[in-house]
């Protein structure tokens, strides 16, 4: 289980690493993606699997689709679709999928060797868990949402204006 732990953590570092790092936003957000599994596989090895599905639902579904939008509305015009095609060879997308395969396999070995939580004392349920985030952490909760509706706000409101070249010869 600790082999499983670190390995899983190995990638979500290394995944993250390359978030912070990547030039391109898409790229950006495949590493995103891997980081995110990482980190609910790594809550279903300590023994939360509450945790670890809202981790996939919350972030890699809702928030991704949120940034997804914000890089469609970022996306100014031809000039970018010219910068993006090599986004989409597929030699981009092989150190994501790698990563990804995995976790996959390491969740696959967790699921069927081990039973969730192994060497935890107690397995955190649904019940914890929303009682923990509408009870002593709804201001976390609360500002975090805040900060990405704000982000939102900001990319829609001052992206067309900084990178639009038509715009700067003006």
């Amino acid at each position: 289980m600790n082999t499983t732990f670190y390995v899983t953590a190995a990638v979500g570092i290394l995944s993250t690493l390359f978030v912070i790092t990547s030039l391109n936003a898409v790229h950006a957000l495949l590493f995103f993606i891997v980081s995110l599994l990482a980190t609910s596989l790594i809550f279903y090895i300590l023994g939360a699997p509450f945790a670890a599905m809202l981790v996939i639902i919350i972030n890699a579904g809702a928030i991704m689709v949120l940034f997804v939008f914000a890089i469609m509305i970022l996306n100014l015009g031809p000039h970018m679709t010219e910068y993006e095609k090599p986004s989409f060879q597929p030699r981009q997308w092989v150190f994501p999928v790698f990563l990804a395969l995995i976790l996959i396999g390491e969740f696959v070995f967790t699921f069927f060797q081990h039973s969730p939580g192994v060497g935890v004392r107690e397995i955190v349920d649904a019940k914890r868990v929303g009682i923990a985030l509408f009870g002593p952490y709804v201001l976390g909760v609360e500002m975090a949402s805040l900060l990405l509706l704000a982000g939102l706000l900001g990319a829609y409101h001052l992206g067309p204006y900084a990178i639009n070249p038509r715009e700067a010869k003006k």
